[in-house]
């Protein structure tokens, strides 16, 4: 039984010490700041699309009558 509490505190210790978590830290940052770039960027195409349909619609509305 103490040859296992040995060997999982030996692994608590290489995890504390090890990059893998911290890799996972930064990819999941890297993954917010793109998705807040997408949703920053998708309120400007959106206004700008809302434009161009509302002055086709004004065009075709001004041609029809």
């Amino acid at each position: 039984m103490e040859c296992l509490l040995i060997k999982l505190s030996v692994k608590f210790r290489e995890l504390a010490k090890g990059v893998e978590g911290q890799d996972l830290v930064e990819y999941a940052l890297v993954v917010a700041l793109i998705a807040f770039g997408a949703t920053a960027g998708m309120q400007s195409l959106a206004s700008g699309i809302n434009t161009a349909f509302v002055n086709i619609s004004t065009a075709l509305s001004s041609n029809i009558t």
